[in-house]
């Protein structure tokens, strides 16, 4: 397999990443890491194992260079890291052993917030959407511009977000779906309910990428 490690110019920086498309794929997964988070987030890179299982590629990079998340306004500055997921988007575009495949966005926490931004302004170009936990209400003027089927995951006792999820779900046009993983906190982390988590998201993109 080709190294996974790559950089993706933006701006005036270069992001680093990691991609993997399986020989077979069947489509592609590019991930929003959330506020002070990173593509080496053991969640997020949870989710990826389980989606290249399923035969989907994954593009974990960082939406910010070190230097940028030291200020810690950067992690909340949605239209910057929509930006950086435009631009890693196009980069994906251009690739020869990724630019035809069917693309999705996963993302969490505050990074749900730029993939839905982002899939509204490359409306067509996004074929679904998975947030994990996400502050999508960040996101909530552009919510009934989004086409691309949106799966909101959302634990059941994580009950402030629950909430801007389902005020946020309503505003949505689009094919959609809310799953909620009962009794879960904000990062999924008691004995089984990440890898619903990585189940939900992979029969999602499954369904509307393949």
């Amino acid at each position: 397999m080709a190294d996974p490690l790559v950089t993706i110019p933006t701006d005036d920086v270069e992001l680093e990443g990691e991609l993997v498309v399986p020989q077979d794929a069947e489509g592609l997964v590019v991930f929003a890491h959330g506020s002070g988070s990173s593509r080496k987030s053991p969640r997020n890179n949870y989710v990826a194992e389980t989606l290249r299982e399923r035969r989907l590629g994954t593009l974990l990079f960082d939406l910010l260079t070190e230097e940028e998340d030291q200020i810690r306004e950067n992690r909340f500055d949605i239209p910057l890291l929509t930006d950086r997921l435009v631009a890693a988007t196009e980069w994906v575009r251009e690739r020869e052993d990724a630019g035809d495949l069917n693309l999705g966005y996963f993302g969490a926490s505050t990074g749900a917030a730029a993939a839905l931004r982002a899939a509204a302004r490359l409306d067509g170009d996004v074929d679904a959407v998975v947030s994990r936990g996400g502050r999508v209400d960040m996101a909530s003027e552009v919510l009934p511009s989004v086409t691309a089927p949106s799966l909101f995951i959302v634990g059941g006792a994580d009950t402030q977000v629950l909430e801007l999820n389902r005020e946020a779900f309503a505003k949505l046009q689009c094919e959609k779906d809310l799953s909620v993983v009962e009794g879960a906190g904000h990062l999924f982390e008691g004995p089984g309910e990440l890898e619903e988590v990585a189940e939900l998201a992979a029969d999602w993109f499954e369904e509307h990428l393949a």
